[in-house]
C-alpha cells in the first residue's frame, strides 16, 4: 500500500525539487531508510539523468500543456516513463504504482490521464529506446561537440552512466590490508594504478559500512580529484593555500601527505565551511587553519606569501554529470561565462600571493575548454612571470595542463601547474 513515505512519492518530490524549483538533488530530503531509500534515490537520480529524453517522450503524448499548478504531474510522468524505458521493473507495477501516486498527492482526477500516457509509452517502448537521444540540454551538446568533435558522443553517453564509488585510503593505512578488510565484508574493490591511495568500489555501498570510516580511515573521492594532492606534492615547511576548499577533500589529502606543512583552507561559503571542519575532525587533521574569505580579494590574507597554491576553481561541473545529473537541468549557458570570469579573478588575485619560485595548481571538474586550457593559455599570455609546468602522469591529454574526459573509473577533470619565475 503506497503512502506519503513510499519510495515513489519521495522520488517524485526530489524530481519536482530539481525540475520545478531549480534546486539540487543534494538538497533533497529522503526521510526513509533501508531498501526503500536506495529505491527512492535510484528512481530520482535515474529520472533526472534521463530527464531530457523522458521530457521529449512525454511532451509528444500530451495534447495540451499542463497548467503551472499541475506541473508535478509532468514530473510524475517522467518518473513513470523512466521506470518503463530505463529499468527492469515490471511494466504493470511501474504504471499502476505511478498512477497510485496521483491519489497520494491529492490529484485523483489525473489517474486516467497518467495511466493513458504511460500505457502509450509502454506500447511504443521499442521505438523510443531505439531512437537516438543524448538526454542533455541542446546548449551543452553544442559546446561539447565544438570542443570534442571526435569524442562528443562518447562523452554524452558516459555522462548518462552511473559513476563508481571511489575512496582515498589514509596514508597511514596499508591499502592492500584495507582492501582485504573490505573483502571480508563482501565489499569488492579495485586498486587504482594512478592514485597510490585510491580504491574503486565495484558496487554502491553505505560509506558508514567501510572499516573505521567514522575515525578517518578513508575519504570518498574520485580518482581524478585525488591527483590534486600529488600535484601539490607538499614538503616539510611548505606554507600552502587551498582556495575554494570546501568540503575539504583535496585540502585534507594535502595535509595528510605531509603533516609538517601548514595549510590554509579558504572558502567564502559559511555553510560549506562547516563541512570543512567536519572533515578535518573526522580525519583528525592537525595542520590546517580554516579561513572564511573570498578568493577574488585579499581582505582575509595575513601578507605572508605562499609556497604553493591549489585553486579548486568554481566551474560548470560538466565533468561530474555522472555523479550530479541535476547539472543538466540546473546549469545554463550564462553560468559558464560567469564561472570563467570568476576563475580569471581568482587566478589573477592569488597569483600575487605566491612566492617567486612557488607553484600554483589550477583544477576544475569541467571538460569545457573555455574554463580550462583556454583559461590557462590566456593567463600565461598575460603574466610573463608564469611558466607552464608539464604534468607527467599517465592521465588525460593536453599541452597546457591535462584534461581527462569522463570514463569508467575517472570523472572529467582538468589540471594545470604553473611556476612563478
Amino acid at each position: 500500500m503506497l503512502n506519503k513515505d513510499s519510495a515513489r512519492v519521495i522520488a517524485l518530490k526530489a524530481i519536482c525539487l530539481v525540475a520545478l524549483e531549480k534546486r539540487s538533488l543534494s538538497e533533497s530530503l529522503f526521510p526513509i531508510h533501508g531498501d526503500d531509500l536506495s529505491f527512492a534515490k535510484s528512481l530520482a537520480f535515474g529520472s533526472i539523468r534521463f530527464y531530457h529524453h523522458l521530457n521529449d517522450t512525454i511532451t509528444l503524448r500530451i495534447k495540451k500543456p499542463l497548467e503551472k499548478k499541475n506541473l508535478d504531474l509532468h514530473c510524475l510522468l517522467v518518473l513513470g516513463a523512466y521506470q518503463i524505458i530505463y529499468t527492469d521493473i515490471s511494466k504493470h507495477a511501474a504504471i499502476n504504482e505511478t498512477v497510485e501516486v496521483a491519489k497520494i498527492i491529492d490529484k485523483p482526477w489525473a489517474t486516467g490521464f497518467i495511466n493513458a500516457v504511460l500505457r502509450s509509452i509502454d506500447r511504443d517502448q521499442k521505438v523510443i529506446i531505439e531512437s537516438k537521444h543524448f538526454s542533455h540540454p541542446s546548449w551543452l551538446i553544442k559546446k561539447i561537440k565544438k570542443d570534442y568533435p571526435e569524442d562528443y558522443e562518447n562523452i554524452l553517453s558516459e555522462n548518462n552512466r552511473k559513476a563508481p564509488l571511489s575512496i582515498r585510503v589514509h596514508p597511514s593505512i596499508d591499502r592492500d590490508e584495507f582492501q582485504k578488510e573490505l573483502e571480508e565484508l563482501n565489499i569488492h574493490s579495485q586498486a587504482s594504478d594512478i592514485s597510490s591511495q585510491g580504491l574503486i568500489i565495484k558496487d554502491a555501498v553505505n560509506v558508514h559500512k567501510l572499516p573505521n570510516f567514522q575515525n578517518g580511515s578513508c575519504y570518498v573521492q574520485d580518482i581524478s580529484a585525488q591527483l590534486a594532492g600529488y600535484l601539490i606534492a607538499p614538503k616539510k615547511g611548505d606554507y600552502i593555500l587551498d582556495a575554494c576548499s570546501a568540503p575539504g577533500g583535496k585540502m585534507t589529502h594535502i595535509a595528510e601527505l605531509c603533516e609538517e606543512t601548514e595549510v590554509i583552507a579558504l572558502d567564502s561559503d559559511k555553510i560549506r565551511v562547516q563541512k570543512v571542519f567536519e572533515n578535518i575532525n573526522r580525519l583528525k587533521v592537525k595542520n590546517v587553519t580554516v579561513v572564511q574569505g573570498d578568493a577574488t580579494n585579499k581582505d582575509w590574507w595575513n601578507k605572508k606569501l605562499f609556497d604553493k597554491i591549489l585553486i579548486d576553481a568554481p566551474c560548470s561541473g560538466t565533468g561530474v554529470i555522472r555523479r550530479h545529473p541535476d547539472i543538466k537541468l540546473l546549469r545554463k549557458l550564462k553560468d559558464v561565462s560567469q564561472a570563467t570570469k570568476i576563475q580569471t579573478q581568482i587566478l589573477e588575485n592569488l597569483w600575487g600571493l605566491l612566492k617567486p619560485g612557488g607553484e600554483l595548481v589550477y583544477a576544475t571538474c569541467s571538460i569545457l575548454k573555455v574554463e580550462n586550457e583556454h583559461q590557462i593559455k590566456s593567463f600565461l599570455d598575460k603574466y610573463q612571470d608564469a611558466k607552464n609546468v608539464d604534468i607527467e602522469i599517465p592521465w588525460g591529454e593536453g599541452k597546457i595542463g591535462k584534461q581527462k574526459l569522463p570514463e569508467q573509473n575517472f570523472d572529467g577533470f582538468y589540471y594545470a601547474k604553473l611556476l612563478k619565475r
